[in-house]
């Protein structure tokens, strides 16, 4: 394996230990109540921090299944990038320009969706599940109600989060990196300041992204029942939740017609303080292992 494919891996695992706990925030934030009827759509959240927040193990609910697929959708972020950005480039030796970055990232993310958006589903419905749901046992359960079909619900507006996302994230950190570095620094400086460069590319990256965030986060986390375990009830049931199913248009306009334009920003605050301090050590840790491999 390529030097950037492990160190994407490591960088995105780590990054997932470490943001977790205020992923975990963010994502109530934005799903609001799930309780709500499809036909409501969407309600105001009801999630309370101290009636869902009351073990510690609470703080990593959710994140077994980002930290095994994370680092396999950063390892192919960082390889496809690496490699769209080599086809778009004439002389490799002259830095990039700035929209061809943007592409490169673009390609990067859109790649990362056969592993981001079932991943994505799994997180974020254990994230707001009311109990000891596990990963695993969602994933289960959406495979036997659903099959593979299931797993990618929600994956057009996450592939398209993921594009445009990534587009600004690699864009946003060689400016930041351009603008900072200098032929001068010493090693303690180019640390710093690749760990800046990085917290701002987080901080970019969900700005430009956010509401689609929002509106992909309600979409996966529709309709959370659980079913019987056989018989004619199931199946009933089954195929009345699939038919009341709406898609990410109909929850962003019912979302506005609820809560207002401020509902396509609750949470950004977390997401922001998470993504600056995730952000900067994935980068850290990425360049860390690139030099270490090379």
């Amino acid at each position: 394996m390529s030097a950037d494919f492990w160190a994407g891996y490591l960088s995105g695992a780590v990054g997932i230990i470490i943001g977790n706990p205020l992923d975990l925030v963010k994502t109530r934030l934005q799903a609001g109540n799930i309780a709500s009827s499809p036909e409501s759509g969407t309600a105001s959240p009801s999630y309370g921090f101290r009636g869902h927040f009351d073990r510690a193990g609470t703080l990593v609910k959710g994140a077994s299944a980002p930290i095994l697929g994370y680092g396999a959708l950063n390892a192919i972020l960082f390889v496809t990038y690496n490699r769209a950005l080599g086809l778009l480039s004439e002389d490799p030796s002259i830095p990039s320009h700035l929209f061809k970055v943007w592409c490169a990232g673009a390609a990067g993310g859109l790649a990362t969706f056969v592993v981001s958006a079932p991943t994505e589903l799994v997180k974020c419905r254990a994230q707001v599940s009311i109990g000891n749901s596990s990963s695993w046992s969602i994933t289960k359960n959406i495979w036997r109600d659903e099959g593979i079909r299931g797993l990618y619900h929600g994956g057009g507006i996450t592939s398209v989060r993921d594009a445009v996302g990534y587009g600004f994230y690699f864009w946003s950190y060689e400016c930041s990196k351009r603008t900072l570095s200098s032929p001068d620094d010493t090693d303690r400086m180019r640390a710093v300041k690749v760990l800046l460069c990085g917290g701002l590319a987080g901080i970019v990256t969900w700005a430009s992204i956010f509401p689609l965030d929002v509106v992909k986060t309600r979409v996966q986390t529709q309709h959370l029942h659980t079913l019987p375990a056989e018989g004619e009830q199931r199946a009933l049931l089954q195929s009345r939740l699939q038919s009341t199913k709406i898609g990410a248009l109909e929850i962003a306009k019912r979302a506005y017609q609820f809560e207002g334009i401020g509902v396509f920003f609750k949470g950004f605050g977390v997401c922001s303080v998470r993504a600056f301090v995730v952000n900067a050590v994935q980068w850290a840790v990425y360049e860390w292992m690139m030099r270490l491999l090379r």
